[in-house]
């Protein structure tokens, strides 16, 4: 790691570590930040504030809020695990999770589907346990055992923070606190969590709270997905919101390079402006993409069910569905509403005759696509 990087407005101390090479480790300060945060951003702020509470609103009008959750929780899996290098398709996602099966070997392309499909589960379980708990490192290190299950850093201590030196980057560009740190730091982020700054906005804490988190890189593997899913609890829990709803993956995915060097540049510069106005732009630009989403799904989900002739109780258990799994099997359909097996065929090709199903293109397992719900979920869009 460059030492000559770190200036006198860094947020941290370097430490001489061995990786296996001689090399600098950055040490970053403990919580509460020691900034202020600018007059300028003001403006910023009340807009994405603004935005937010307007996606809260239309949230808690949903007939159920799974209408928007469940796309949005299934895109922030997809998002930010291609932001580590794992790409996976929506439709491989929900082909898996409607009918999964371990994979094989680290090589087996069931392999990435599971390691998408685990962080979905770990940000489930997070939200779950906040019901009963606040936020605390028991739920970080529950959360990395579930993403890490199975997968590819399965044999890098699930749930428990590390006990050896990393880096990040082939070439060490930052290299994160010595080990025998990491408690300590973990413990402060704990009380950070749960602390919150007369002085400081809680949305702007919770970003700083990240880059906290990013810097310590508490565990061996795993770290960005379980900070970024963090991130989306924490905004949840200190802005009182209905449900879960803003997810920052994808805008970190599309601005990724942003991404990484203002963080960067918060250890070697103390650039928190630079940072904290970069994560509100991203804020508006979620909320936003969140809020047009959700439209969609309504006219969607209204146009469905008046293109079906002579609808009845079934076929619109089974369209309503299809907004928190737009993908089916005939077979899946027959058990989900207790029907015989011809029944379920019978109501599938209805929907399939008003263009609401497409069978997959992959005939061996008889898959059923709604791509107009898949599309209005997962595809990029402009703001």
């Amino acid at each position: 790691m460059d030492s000559n990087l770190f200036g006198s407005n860094s947020t941290g101390q370097l430490l001489p570590v061995k990786t296996p090479l001689k090399d600098w480790a950055f040490l970053p300060n403990l919580l509460p930040a020691e900034w202020e945060f600018p007059e300028k951003l003001w403006p910023l702020l009340a807009d994405a504030k603004e935005a937010l509470g307007t996606l809260n609103g239309i949230g808690q009008t949903l007939p159920s809020p799974q209408l928007l959750l469940k796309p949005l929780q299934n895109r922030e899996a997809l998002t930010s695990s291609s932001l580590e290098g794992t790409y996976v398709t929506p439709e491989q996602l929900l082909g898996y999770e409607l009918n999964s099966s371990e994979p094989l070997s680290a090589n087996d392309q069931r392999a990435d589907w599971k390691e998408v499909s685990n962080y979905n589960r770990a940000l489930i379980r997070g939200c779950e346990m906040l019901s009963d708990l606040p936020l605390c490192l028991r739920i970080v290190k529950e959360m990395h055992q579930l993403l890490m299950d199975g997968v590819h850093g399965q044999a890098k201590s699930p749930g428990e923070f590390r006990s050896w030196q990393v880096q990040i980057g082939s070439k060490g560009r930052f290299i994160p606190p010595p080990a025998n740190h990491v408690n300590k730091l973990m413990n402060n982020l704990e009380l950070a969590m749960n602390k919150k700054e007369k002085r400081i906005d809680p949305l702007v804490q919770c970003f700083i709270v990240h880059y906290q988190f990013e810097a310590i890189h508490p565990f061996l593997d795993g770290n960005g997905r379980v900070g970024r899913s963090l991130l989306a609890l924490m905004i949840f829990d200190w802005l009182g919101h209905s449900m879960p709803w803003l997810y920052m993956s994808a805008y970190f995915e599309k601005y990724k390079d942003e991404y990484i060097d203002n963080l960067f540049k918060v250890s070697t510069q103390g650039a928190w402006s630079d940072w904290i106005e970069f994560c509100l732009r991203g804020a508006i630009y979620q909320a936003h993409d969140s809020i047009n989403r959700c439209h969609q799904f309504n006219h969607l989900r209204s146009e469905f069910h008046e293109r079906v002739d002579n609808p009845s109780p079934r076929t619109h258990a089974i369209i309503e569905g299809l907004f928190n799994t737009p993908v089916v099997t005939i077979s899946s359909v027959a058990r989900e509403h207790e029907i015989a097996y011809p029944t379920a065929k019978s109501d599938i090709d209805r929907l399939v005759k008003a263009n609401i199903l497409a069978e997959s293109k992959k005939k061996r397992n008889k898959i059923f696509y709604s791509y107009e719900l898949i599309d209005a979920a997962y595809s990029d869009q402009e703001i």
